[in-house]
C-alpha cells in the first residue's frame, strides 16, 4: 500500500465543488440577519443574530464556549439533522449535538457514516497510480453492526492480491494522519448536473448520483468535502475528522465477483474524543470488527444488477 495524492478525478471533483460553493456564496450579496433560537441544557431562550446564508452552527457555538466549539458534533434545525458547518438560510431553532447526550443516536450514525466516509478517502489514494480505485455506492451500517464499512472494487490486476495485516496497519496510519490534520467535512447541497459533473470519471458513482437525488423529495444531493477528496453522502457527517480518535482498519474481505468487478468490503472499528476504551475492550470490539458485515442480500443484489447491465450485450 503506497499513498499517492491529486490524479485527475480528484483534482476534476474538487474543482467543481469550489466553482459551485462559490456560486451559492454568491447568492448572498448583502448581509442579511436572521434569529437563532439556542436550544439545549443552560441555552433555551438565548437568541442570537446571525447572517444570512453564511452563518453556521458551528459560528453559533462560537458565540457560547470553548465546550460547544470542540464537543459539538451535529446540530439540529428546527428539529432537522443539519451539518455543523453548513450555512443558515431562514430564521430557525438550534439544538447542537454532541456524543454525551442522553440520546446519541443522530450523532452516533453520523459519525460512523464518517468513518466511513474516511476509509473511502484513503483507499481512494492507497495504492499506486497504476491501479483504479473505485468506490462503490456508500451503504448505511448500523452503529451495532460492529464495523462500518466501505465497498470497493480494485484494479483487476489486484484481484489475487490478499491484504496482509501490514496492509491493513498501513490504512490505519493512512486514516489516522487524516484524523490529526482536523479536516472539517464541508457539506454542499447541489443539483445532480452538478454532482454528476464531478462523478464524470466514474459511472457507479453517476448512478448513485440519479439514485439519491430521485429518492429526495428536493431532488438534490449533498457532497462533502474532506481536505481535496470529494465524496457523495446518504445522510449527515459529523463536524471534522478530529472528532476521531480511535481508528483502525480491521478487514477487506472479498463480496465475489459484482457488476463492476471483484467486489471488496473494507471494515474498521472507530471511537470518538469524547470516548475512550480500555486496550482489552478494544481487542474485543476490534475482533468483532474483523468478521464480515453482511448487509441483506448483498450477493443476489450484486447478481441482479449484474444480469440487467448484461441482459441486452450479444456476444456475436
Amino acid at each position: 500500500v503506497s499513498f499517492k495524492f491529486f490524479f485527475p478525478s480528484i483534482l476534476q471533483r474538487n474543482a467543481v465543488f469550489s466553482r459551485e460553493q462559490a456560486r451559492q456564496r454568491a447568492l448572498y450579496p448583502r448581509i442579511e440577519k436572521i434569529e437563532v433560537s439556542m436550544q439545549g441544557p443552560g441555552l433555551d431562550g438565548a437568541l442570537l443574530v446571525m447572517n444570512k446564508g453564511m452563518s453556521t452552527p458551528l459560528s453559533c457555538a462560537r458565540h457560547l464556549t470553548e465546550h460547544h466549539v470542540t464537543n459539538s458534533a451535529l446540530a439540529l434545525v428546527d428539529g432537522e439533522p443539519w451539518p455543523l458547518h453548513q450555512p443558515l438560510t431562514h430564521s430557525c431553532s438550534l439544538t447542537l449535538l454532541t456524543f454525551k447526550d442522553n440520546d446519541p443516536t443522530l450523532v452516533n450514525e453520523a459519525y460512523w457514516r464518517s468513518c466511513a466516509a474516511l476509509l473511502g478517502q484513503v483507499l481512494e489514494t492507497a495504492f499506486k497510480d497504476d491501479y483504479t480505485v473505485e468506490l462503490l455506492s456508500t451503504r448505511e451500517v448500523p452503529v451495532l453492526s460492529g464495523a462500518f464499512c466501505c465497498d470497493v472494487v480494485l484494479d483487476p490486476q489486484l484481484d489475487s492480491w490478499t491484504p496482509s495485516e501490514e496492509s491493513l496497519r498501513s490504512l490505519t496510519r493512512g486514516a489516522q494522519q487524516l484524523i490529526h490534520q482536523d479536516l472539517a467535512w464541508e457539506p454542499l447541497e447541489v443539483a445532480p448536473s452538478v454532482a454528476l459533473e464531478a462523478f464524470s470519471h466514474s459511472r457507479c458513482k453517476q448512478e448513485e448520483v440519479e439514485q439519491k437525488a430521485s429518492q429526495n423529495p428536493k431532488g438534490t444531493v449533498m457532497l462533502y468535502r474532506c481536505g481535496d477528496h470529494v465524496l457523495l453522502s446518504g445522510g449527515p457527517l459529523v463536524a471534522r475528522t478530529g472528532l476521531c480518535s480511535q481508528y483502525e482498519v480491521t478487514a477487506l474481505h472479498s463480496l465475489g465477483q459484482g457488476s463492476w468487478g471483484l467486489h471488496r468490503r473494507a471494515q474498521g472499528l472507530s471511537l470518538p474524543l469524547q470516548l475512550q476504551a480500555h486496550h482489552t475492550v478494544w481487542r474485543k470490539l476490534r475482533q468483532r470488527a474483523e468478521k464480515l458485515v453482511r448487509t441483506a442480500n448483498v450477493l443476489q443484489s450484486n447478481k441482479n444488477m449484474f444480469e440487467k447491465r448484461t441482459a441486452n450485450v450479444s456476444v456475436f
